[in-house]
């Protein structure tokens, strides 16, 4: 039975967090370590390899073309436009399924190698896994078919594989993981009316209090969006409701 730790945990920001005393006594005993590219691991994996060198660490999202982080704004009038997008490419691949089957592959196919002997468990468990993953992905589209294009306006820029993979437009509150200015907030207010905004989608990581000035501008609902939610097939469900249900 494998002893499975858990770096980030439950409603901490990836983006901040640090590890404690306790699990970098468990990273010192690791076998394998999966890594998917969220900003805490850049600082933190040479650190892990340091004090383990022989943790073999595993990048989930090999295979998987990852887009920019986006903090950028599209307006309807050139004039209105205000930043370009970050250098950073966003991590936030586990939130479109196509792209988790991938990670499940990488994950499954480095435990077959780090533990042979169980290496039918591993594969007969991935293909129960993308049985389970395309029937969440039909559920999403027949969801989200009818709010197709719509914009899902979001505090922080979490939700673009996401709406990249369902046909939606992620419009992000955030400029290069900053809140923005009185003029920038001016121009997304603008945005927002423009594109029908009805709700806006926020996570429990980060501030919400220009979320609620946008949302009490255009008469707009504030809707918790949690990227890190433990229950991930249900997340989606409920987050692609969440996206129809106000539209309407």
């Amino acid at each position: 039975m494998a002893d499975i730790t858990v770096m980030v945990a439950p409603g901490a920001s990836p983006a901040t967090y640090e590890p404690k005393p306790s699990q970098m006594k468990k990273v010192t005993k690791a076998q394998i370590y999966f890594a998917i590219g969220v900003p805490f691991e850049k600082a933190w994996l040479p650190r892990f390899k340091t004090q383990n060198p022989k943790m073999q660490i595993i990048d989930t999202t090999r295979g998987i073309k990852k887009l920019p982080m986006a903090s950028h704004h599209h307006h309807k009038h050139p004039q209105h436009s205000t930043l370009n997008t970050q250098h950073s490419l966003d991590p936030h691949v586990w939130l479109s399924p196509p792209l988790v089957k991938i990670q499940a592959r990488n994950i499954a196919e480095a435990l077959g190698n780090i533990d042979p002997a169980h290496k039918a468990v591993y594969k007969k468990n991935l293909e129960k896994f993308e049985l389970e993953i395309d029937e969440l992905d039909l559920k999403l589209r027949e969801i989200l078919k009818p709010c197709h294009g719509n914009a899902m306006m979001v505090f922080h820029p979490s939700w673009g594989y996401f709406a990249h993979a369902y046909g939606l437009k992620q419009i992000p509150i955030e400029i290069e993981g900053k809140e923005p200015k009185s003029r920038e907030l001016v121009h997304l207010i603008r945005e927002a009316k423009e594109e029908g905004v009805k709700a806006l989608f926020v996570q429990p990581q980060f501030s919400k209090r220009t979320a609620r000035v946008i949302a009490e501008s255009i008469g707009a609902k504030i809707v918790m969006a949690d990227p890190l939610a433990p229950d991930w097939s249900d997340n989606l469900l409920r987050i692609a409701k969440k996206v129809c249900e106000v539209a309407r």
